[in-house]
């Protein structure tokens, strides 16, 4: 049986639904789990959690749990990356100090000013934990979790021998949230998609082998979508082809939602555009971590269903060698999506076996799609080379990519905002930018 790693456990409601998919395979449900944080309370949450869903899944694994990151990774055959580097503090920082300066945003941890400092504090830490795989389990497979996803794919591709792959589950999401407006079961729907994590696109969308792209233009023009997807309607109807992430999330990939005004008022307000989402979802999972230690206290039994994350497809088809499909965020190589950078993280369709993930090559997007998501393409490249080459003028160039920086600030303004973000963030970022965290 493999032996699985969590990594950044003391996430605990997502520990509980990855363990869920994982006990719930018949191929696994006798695994090595090993749970690693660096929080010892919430390790041992994580821990208690882990036995009870064991128990109510009548699965026989053997759980473990270590605040030693090497101890814990010694001998894996899959170590999964959840880690969230500085927490609800340095999320709170990511808004702060960009709304100082009159920004605002939504989710703010792939692209745009958050996204930029995502990286760079959390790129350090996770190619320690590449450092340690390459001596402790040098033939594991990482499986990351953690955003800005891209960039921390395409870093420790650059940087260490260890095989990665990107996994998310805004694809699976988007297919169920179409089956939904449609009325089609989610699991009779097939699809094609391609691009970058959170800036990818449904090329294909069929039931039966029927184009379902009419069907779903009709139900936009029928004004028929709810009011936290209108963003990504509107882009539709622009586009022609419907994007895999949510409309909160683009509102701020691109200038025309956050501050802008036209004849019918404010798009914010139009368009429903929940500025500070993530600050709120922040909250809640505070809170669904002191309930959910209330409920272990109190010996109450948690819900356990399917969550449709990839890594347990990945680690029953690796082990049992039957073959599985995913989406999944590798490196483009120059091959996958040829009209996008060949260093570029992409995500496309790949089908994992016995011998690992294999991803399938799409295609060149039509120029329209592509010319949308290349300046996620560029923000990738830049953070990753300012924490590889230690290159803070780069950080500058990042942040100046951003659609919001873009549309509201002066260039000096941008590099001054740069400034205070790393002073702001020092407590978690690297020794070379003046930062506090270890190297």
């Amino acid at each position: 049986m493999p032996r699985i790693v969590l990594i950044g456990a003391g996430s605990v409601e997502f520990t509980r639904n990855l363990l869920g998919d994982i006990l719930s395979s018949a191929a696994l449900r006798s695994s090595e789990i090993v749970l690693h944080d660096i929080d010892p309370e919430r390790l041992e949450t994580a821990e208690r959690m882990a036995r009870w869903t064991a128990g109510a899944l009548e699965a026989t694994p053997t759980i473990s749990a270590s605040l030693d990151r090497r101890e814990a990774l010694s001998g894996a055959d899959f170590a999964i990356n959840t880690i969230q580097v500085g927490g609800a503090r340095a999320t709170q920082v990511d808004f702060d100090v960009p709304a100082r300066f009159g920004l605002r945003y939504t989710i703010a941890d792939t692209v745009g000013v958050g996204g930029v400092f995502r990286g760079l504090r959390t790129i350090p830490v996770v190619l320690g934990i590449a450092r340690d795989m390459e001596e402790v389990c040098p033939d594991a497979w990482l499986l990351n979790y953690t955003n800005p996803l891209a960039v921390v794919v395409r870093a420790v591709a650059e940087a260490s021998s260890i095989k990665v792959v990107g996994l998310c589950h805004s694809v699976f999401w988007t297919i169920d949230t179409i089956a939904g407006y449609l009325g089609i079961p989610r699991e009779e729907i097939d699809s094609e998609s391609a691009g970058l994590n959170h800036h990818a696109w449904l090329l294909s969308l069929r039931h039966h082998g029927r184009d379902l792209y009419p069907d779903l233009r009709r139900f936009i023009e029928e004004g028929r979508t709810p009011d936290d997807n209108l963003v990504r309607s509107e882009l539709f109807t622009r586009f022609g082809y419907y994007l895999t992430e949510s409309s909160e999330h683009h509102a701020e990939y691109n200038p025309w939602y956050i501050g802008k005004r036209d004849a019918s008022g404010d798009s914010v307000e139009r368009f429903h555009v929940p500025i500070g989402e993530y600050l709120d979802r922040v909250a809640g999972n505070l809170e669904e971590y002191a309930e959910a230690k209330r409920m272990l206290a109190a010996g109450e039994p948690f819900e356990i269903e399917r969550s449709g994350e990839y890594a347990a497809t990945i680690a029953e088809a690796m082990t049992t060698g039957v073959p599985a499909r995913i989406v999944g965020n590798v490196i483009n190589g120059g091959a996958l999506i040829p009209n996008l950078e060949a260093g570029a993280c992409v995500e496309v369709p790949c089908l994992v076996d016995g011998l690992g993930v294999h991803p399938v090559a799409m295609g060149s997007l039509p120029l329209k799609l592509a010319a949308y998501i290349r300046g996620a393409v560029d923000v990738q490249g830049l953070i990753v080379s300012a924490a590889l080459d230690h290159d803070r003028g780069l950080i500058g160039h990042a942040v100046m990519t951003d659609p919001i920086v873009q549309s509201h600030l002066t260039l000096a303004d941008a590099w001054r905002l740069t400034d205070d973000m790393i002073e702001a963030e020092a407590e978690w970022l690297p020794g070379w930018l003046g930062g506090r965290a270890p190297d």
